[in-house]
């Protein structure tokens, strides 16, 4: 409570506020008297003093210190009995408490100071008493409609009309949840921009966060964070709530708590139905199904139509080398996926997101030509970059496929989509995004018997398998970029940000390990489809992985 509240009281009956009148809002949890000197040592934010400045009586100087010391420690005011050992308050005292603006009280000499302190504290044990029962009523009336079925949604009603302003529940990007819409809200162009800008990344998770917009509509909005485990979402009062007002904020913390609870219990049902979406997807592209019968029945569990053309794009994160716990990565995982879900459902075309071997698979339910819908395909990616990075500082690509005619087709699609993504690797690109484009080659070792593949491919570089070296990975990006910029020694610097000199190094020490010179065609071209037959069959050995 204020100490503005308290001075009401019958027992400060005759007290004088006579310095720091500008603080006398301050909060006073307790009420404290003193009996010591050293008592500054233990005082505490939000505490009352009360003495009879005994210990001040002839030491102006420690008067003044134990003023400066309870400011600086935010207690909520001095109180002292004149009349019996300090006739009056000096004036040196007066001046500094209002000009630290902290209360200083004169209290009548007729009234006991335990009398203060014991009355005070019951009632502001009174006051909590009565906060904490409301608080459990609010609780159990908000837990009661999580029971009955009736979901967050009523929660957000019956809070927004116990505190009298509208609320919604934003997710951890500030997109809502639930039935409502932006366009319906007063304030959706403003937190539009504000999510637009990503500064919304890094708002307290612990406190609420409070902020006006200062474009003319003067909207203020406060948010207090609900912790769902692994993520905050927020719950946003579209108004000013002061940190005076317990009342008001015991009531939404109750909202909070028992939302989290909701919310961990549907984030628990989406990770299942996550999970059983990713195994069905995967044993699909791995061809473990017997029959298309199967494999068109099962994915209509899934909203998948096979009389439907797809789009594959498959997403990776570039650099993966990071030092993560496997609950540090499975919640950078989940919370990746998160982001680019919510912003896939913002696009005009329905999109289906599925995690398959640490990358994101997302199949576009293609309507209309290609030529249409290409570009703002390419928008959405790009779009969804941009924030991974922002959020994550982390590099996202894409390869992306031609579109498959039906769903039993989509296998090839994803394969097509991996292949774009590793020549992209391959050249040294990062945070990019490539088309498949057929390659008559690729298409004529697909007829090749594996066997024979893999052996080509094993005989070709099996003396970097011989004396497996640290380096041996970079002569091997770097010979492949060479190969693919058609033996262009400045074009293959460029591309692998090194310099030309540092390029003619590596291809002699890979001249050395082979044996062999990279000026004959015969070998350019032997070591081009050796690689090629790599991109082909790693998918299906274990042996390049």
């Amino acid at each position: 409570m204020r100490l503005s509240e308290l001075l009401d009281l019958p027992v400060f009956n005759g007290t004088v506020l006579i310095a720091g009148k500008y603080g006398v809002e301050r909060e006073v949890n307790t009420v404290n008297m003193m009996d010591a000197p050293d008592i500054i040592y233990f005082l505490k934010k939000d505490e009352l003093l009360v003495t009879t400045a005994f210990h001040f009586k002839d030491d102006l100087d420690s008067l003044l210190l134990l003023i400066r010391e309870m400011n600086k420690q935010g207690c909520s005011g001095l109180g002292i009995k004149t009349k019996r050992f300090l006739q009056e308050i000096p004036e040196l005292a007066i001046s500094l408490a209002n000009e630290l603006h902290f209360p200083l009280l004169e209290l009548p000499i007729h009234t006991s100071l335990g009398d203060i302190v014991n009355k005070s504290l019951s009632y502001i044990l009174d006051i909590r008493t009565n906060e904490l029962h409301h608080a459990m009523q609010t609780h159990q009336q908000f837990t009661n409609h999580i029971m009955s079925g009736q979901g967050i949604h009523k929660i957000l009603d019956s809070l927004s009309s116990l505190i009298d302003l509208p609320v919604v529940l934003l997710n951890h990007q500030l997109q809502l949840t639930g039935r409502k819409q932006f366009h319906n809200l007063p304030f959706s162009e403003n937190l539009e921009s504000l999510i637009s800008t990503g500064h919304y990344f890094h708002f307290p998770k612990t406190t609420m966060t409070a902020f006006s917009f200062v474009n003319g509509t003067r909207e203020t909005i406060t948010l207090f964070p609900v912790y769902t485990h692994k993520q905050y979402s927020y719950l946003c009062v579209l108004g000013s709530v002061q940190l005076s007002d317990r009342s008001t904020i015991l009531t939404i913390k109750q909202a909070t708590n028992v939302i989290a609870f909701e919310l961990m219990k549907e984030n628990a049902l989406k990770q299942n139905t996550r999970r059983i979406q990713n195994e069905f997807f995967t044993n699909f592209i791995k061809g473990a199904f017997t029959t298309t019968e199967e494999v068109i029945s099962r994915a209509k569990e899934f909203k998948l139509a096979n009389e439907q053309r797809y789009i594959c794009a498959v997403g990776k994160i570039d650099d993966e080398d990071k030092n993560l716990t496997l609950l540090q990565y499975q919640t950078e995982e989940e919370l990746i996926h998160d982001t680019i879900e919510s912003e896939l459902q913002r696009f005009h075309q329905k999109i289906h997101i599925f995690t398959i071997d640490q990358s994101y698979l997302l199949l576009l339910e293609m309507k209309g030509g290609w030529k249409e819908i290409i570009q703002p395909f390419l928008s959405l990616l790009k779009k969804i970059q941009m924030k991974i990075h922002s959020h994550f500082q982390e590099d996202l690509s894409f390869g992306i496929s031609n579109y498959a005619e039906q769903l039993i087709h989509v296998p090839v699609s994803y394969k097509e989509a991996i292949d774009a993504l590793y020549y992209g690797n391959m050249s040294g690109k990062k945070q990019f995004i490539d088309i498949y484009q057929p390659k008559e080659v690729p298409e004529i070792l697909r007829m090749v018997p594996f066997d024979q593949l893999k052996k080509f491919y094993t005989d070709t570089f099996q003396a970097f398998a011989n004396e497996p070296k640290r380096d041996h990975q970079v002569l091997l990006q770097t010979l492949a970029v060479y190969l693919e910029t058609h033996c262009q020694m400045s074009e293959t610097a460029k591309r692998l940000y090194v310099h030309r000199n540092t390029v003619i190094y590596r291809l002699e020490k890979c001249e050395e390990i082979i044996g062999r010179s990279l000026k004959e065609p015969e070998e350019t071209l032997r070591l081009r489809l050796a690689f090629r037959i790599k991109s082909l069959i790693q998918g299906n050995s274990q042996l390049f992985q």
